[in-house]
């Protein structure tokens, strides 16, 4: 898939922005949030797989503010690196990057037919609040579909749960040592009810269980469960023209 480095303007500067084109050229806009370890080669592939689903995808370096161009390895070095970066991540300001981004990606001429957002780990926690900005700002209210993965924010902010109008998906890992089930029990009794939420539990994994480039966390079979769900929402919410199968 073609890619190009954007650059998104905001008051406080400005922060790269990836864009990966479908082989059409154009699509339905997905914004990518990253993990704690940046925009490297996890992200990248995950971009690739929905750009082959036929979407539009941009990946924001939420870190500029901290250290531009973060990449960490997925091991005990990139986890302690990627912490210390994370400390110094201002959440408010993180989710004004994104729906700036999210912005921009609206307005590319190659997006058609919708916006969605999907992220993980941080990024899950991130594409949850900026879905419930719906009510401050038009690009939150225009998402066709938000998809959350392991977001440890969640649990603790599920009192802006009722201010998100889009089809949300939920992903967690029942064995989650970074969000105990008992966190996770939270987000199904929030989301109990409401016809825009659903929450899914792999018991058998623990945290960042899709990311295929991180040995220590990745579990094969949930991942392929968890990254069908994924494309049935996305293609039921924010069908895109072309839909292959992926890896996990």
């Amino acid at each position: 898939m073609s890619s190009r480095v954007d650059s998104v303007e905001t008051s406080g500067g400005s922060f790269d922005l990836t864009v990966w084109l479908p082989e059409a050229g154009t699509g339905p806009g997905l914004l990518l949030i990253q993990e704690i370890f940046g925009v490297g080669d996890y992200i990248k592939a995950v971009a690739d797989d929905l750009a082959g689903l036929g979407y539009v995808v941009a990946a924001p370096d939420l870190f500029w503010r901290v250290k531009p161009g973060h990449q960490a390895g997925h091991d005990q070095d990139g986890m302690a690196e990627s912490f210390n970066v994370a400390s110094s991540f201002d959440t408010e300001k993180g989710v004004d990057d994104a729906i700036a981004a999210l912005r921009h990606l609206s307005e590319l001429p190659e997006v058609e037919d919708g916006i969605g957002i999907i992220g993980f780990c941080l990024g899950g926690s991130i594409a949850y609040l900026v879905a419930a900005r719906a009510e401050l700002d038009a690009a939150a209210a225009e998402l066709a579909a938000v998809v959350s993965f392991y977001g440890s924010m969640v649990p603790d902010n599920l009192d802006v749960i009722g201010q998100i109008r889009s089809p949300l998906q939920f992903h967690f890992g029942g064995s989650d040592p970074y969000i105990p089930r008992e966190q996770v029990t939270k987000v199904e009794e929030a989301a109990a009810g409401r016809p825009n939420v659903e929450v899914h539990v792999e018991e058998d994994a623990g945290h960042a269980f899709h990311n295929r480039m991180a040995p220590m966390f990745h579990a094969a079979e949930p991942a392929a469960r968890a990254w069908r769900r994924t494309e049935e929402f996305l293609q039921h919410h924010l069908p895109a023209r072309k839909k292959t199968s992926s890896s996990s």
